[in-house]
């Protein structure tokens, strides 16, 4: 199969609303605010920008100018938005890109808005709900070789997305967040202050372990369940869909660039640099002696190498590198990655927070996970 490609680009607004759909007494009926984040993703045909490499930008630009009208704004008063909950916010700007913003191929929008709440609209329209939950534990994992520092008992400050399909309940208000709280909290208590071995089921603890132990206690709850994710640190961890385990281990760097395709006088072609956001993911069969897919640390050390080619560096310099574009600079880490990981089979490249590019090693859709 053919790699995807998918440029991202983000908006944020402040904004006031109430949400008189809910019942009674909810405290989501006063009137509030919150700092929005919006981001949008889509598979862009060439020549969609105004220049080669120039995706990024101009897509930008456009979800800047769709999320315009709704910044300092009440959200109950903007035309065509109806409640604004933030799957109907979602769903709004994606109508708004396509039609009057001229956005093609759209997988994903995505509406953030706290830090541990939001909602992610599929290619197929459907509105997966997410929810952040954290956790103090210890543990350490027994079956790892003498010497591995996770063999060693230690500790983590876990974190937990659960992510549920709004779309496939027959519930009267649909699913809201307050029903995924009271299903997290039995386990919540269960898991916080604990070391996580001595729990049935948690004899090896890693993310992967944890995050398909926690599918099969929460599925029967909530049959909306899409994918839970499981932060081991702020810079990896796992999912599990009910079937596939998938890892990320994510790093930043940072270098030169310029864009040789931009027009003469654009700031774009000359020298500029970002400290990029860099996100690893791999899919494999789940080991069944050490509990993982593939190592951590092992990513780390096999990676090494191509994270040093970038790091720090004048990216123009290198000729494998077709452009300075976070597109050009994600398929040249795919390919590069790929020879020392051949697990890797997703690469996101972001210039700044949800503006970049993604790269799939196959043309599954459905890989292209939110977490």
């Amino acid at each position: 199969m053919s790699p995807r490609s998918f440029h991202s680009a983000s908006a944020g607004f402040e904004a006031a609303l109430h949400v008189d759909l809910l019942p009674e007494g909810h405290r989501s009926r006063r009137l509030h605010g919150h700092s929005f984040f919006a981001t949008v993703r889509a598979e862009l045909p060439a020549g969609w920008a105004p220049f080669a490499g120039g995706e990024v930008a101009e897509l930008q630009r456009r979800m800047e100018a769709c999320c315009a009208p709704l910044d300092y704004a009440l959200l109950n008063a903007v035309e065509g938005l109806g409640a604004p909950t933030d799957e109907n916010i979602a769903r709004w700007i994606r109508r708004r890109l396509e039609a009057e913003f001229g956005v093609p191929g759209i997988e994903q929008v995505g509406v953030q808005s706290t830090a541990h709440t939001g909602v992610d609209l599929d290619r197929a329209g459907h509105a997966h709900l997410w929810r952040r939950y954290r956790f103090q534990a210890a543990h350490r994992l027994p079956n790892v070789p003498a010497g591995h520092k996770c063999g060693r008992m230690h500790g983590h400050g876990f974190e937990v997305i659960l992510h549920a399909d709004q779309d496939i309940g027959e519930r009267a208000y649909g699913l809201d967040y307050d029903r995924i709280d009271d299903i997290w909290a039995p386990l919540h208590f269960e898991l916080n202050y604990q070391c996580l071995n001595e729990i049935a089921g948690l004899e090896n603890p890693t993310s992967e372990v944890i995050s398909a132990w926690l599918w099969r206690r929460l599925k029967p709850l909530l049959p909306e369940l899409s994918w839970v994710t499981v932060y081991e640190t702020g810079s990896c961890g796992a999912n599990f869909d009910g079937q596939n385990y998938r890892i990320w281990k994510e790093m930043t760097f940072d270098s030169a660039i310029r864009l040789k395709h931009a027009p003469e006088g654009s700031p774009l072609r000359g020298i500029h640099g970002y400290t990029w956001a860099l996100r690893l993911h791999l899919n494999a069969p789940l080991d069944a002696v050490m509990g993982w897919t593939v190592d951590f640390g092992d990513v780390k050390t096999l990676f090494d190498p191509v994270f040093k080619a970038i790091d720090h560096r004048p990216l123009f310099e290198n000729t494998a590198i077709d452009d300075g574009d976070a597109l050009s600079l994600a398929r040249w880490v795919l390919a590069e990655g790929r020879a020392v990981l051949p697990q890797l089979d997703r690469i996101d490249v972001y210039e700044t927070r949800g503006n970049g590019a993604i790269v799939l090693a196959s043309a599954r859709a459905d890989e292209l996970v939110p977490v």
